[in-house]
């Protein structure tokens, strides 16, 4: 085979091996809520011992899933929000609901889900406006949170979920919105020393 020959053959071979990830991008963080699912599209890795790697859980499987992160090289500051986004795709022939999200390990205060989101067999759903909130520490990107899903069948199941810093492809994606500084209320003025005019005391004279 000559040179020219083997380049192509080598170039061939790799687009073919890219067609997973293309897929899998296809059915990014832009795709519909209750999309069909695509049995191409690449699983989140939830659980690794060495020995097996668990890509679902009780029928669950999580296609995307990341927290938004700072603009590269900035920092989401300690005590602060960050969104995170989660494709989720119920295998089971019955319904099942997410109901919430908990820190697994402390790393933060609490996860806020607006709302259940209810899983139908083999449709992809998504985690709309879900943040993780309170952080322990800055986030620079390329941490790990660990976070359990609570579901209502399924029950809880444990995963690593990344953070990715907000650029190429998710550089479009809004950041958790800036809380609004609460206002303190305005104490009533104090009246009780207002000065003025002393009223003369009224009475009948002496005679």
């Amino acid at each position: 085979m000559t040179s020219t020959r083997h380049r192509r053959a080598i170039a061939v071979a790799g687009f073919f091996a890219s067609i997973p990830a293309l897929a899998a991008c296809g059915a990014g963080f832009e795709a519909n809520t209750n999309k069909a699912y695509a049995p191409t599209e690449a699983g989140v890795l939830m659980q690794d011992d060495g020995s097996t790697r668990t890509y679902g859980d009780k029928g669950i499987m999580i296609s995307q899933a990341f927290v938004l992160g700072p603009d590269s090289g900035q920092q989401i500051a300690a005590g602060s929000s960050a969104p995170l986004h989660l494709t989720i795709v119920n295998r089971e022939s019955a319904p099942d609901t997410l109901m919430g999200i908990a820190s697994a390990d402390g790393q933060l205060s609490s996860v806020t889900l607006p709302a259940p989101v209810p899983l139908l067999n083999d449709q992809a759903a998504k985690t709309p406006q879900a943040t993780v909130d309170g952080l322990k520490e800055p986030l620079l990107g390329g941490e790990s949170l660990k976070l359990t899903l609570q579901f209502a069948n399924a029950g809880d199941i444990t995963m690593w979920v990344p953070v990715v810093t907000r650029s190429r492809e998710f550089a479009t994606l809004p950041p958790a919105p800036t809380p609004t500084p609460t206002s303190l209320p305005t104490a009533p003025a104090d009246t009780s020393g207002t000065t003025g005019t002393t009223p003369t005391p009224t009475g009948t004279p002496a005679g």
